[in-house]
């Protein structure tokens, strides 16, 4: 009979927006980073840095290094830029991100949305009548 190996959780935050994606890995406890990766280490031209192709080969750099330190399992937090002014919604590479974790062989636990919500803010930029083009 094969022994079964126990489950060595981490946290993977996927910070996504619409110019960069960045992938870190954490403990269980979010304290000490295993490894960190982005987009923009990835490609060269600065529009390609929020790219799931971009994102998916951060990922796979990310595991890679997680699963040689005996990470076997993550569970996800994905944050968009969120708060006053950000988009609240992810960039193209979270998705691509996730993907490219679980092909790489790290079990996905959890996947929590943390993007920062105002609870009413400070006044938006832009004036009155808003921002003119």
């Amino acid at each position: 009979m094969m022994q079964r190996r126990p489950m060595k959780w981490g946290i993977c935050h996927i910070y996504a927006s619409y110019n960069n994606t960045i992938i870190h890995i954490t403990d269980i406890t979010g304290s000490e980073t295993i490894a960190v990766s982005s987009g923009g280490q990835i490609v060269k031209a600065d529009r390609l840095e929020s790219s799931p192709t971009a994102a998916m080969a951060a990922a796979k750099k990310v595991s890679e290094i997680a699963i040689e330190k005996g990470i076997t399992g993550v569970h996800v937090n994905i944050k968009a830029p969120g708060g006053q002014n950000g988009p609240n919604n992810p960039g193209p590479g979270a998705q691509a991100a996730i993907r490219s974790l679980s092909r790489m062989g790290l079990r996905i636990g959890i996947i929590n949305d943390v993007t920062p919500l105002p609870h009413d803010t400070c006044r938006k930029k832009g004036g009155r009548r808003g921002r003119r083009v």
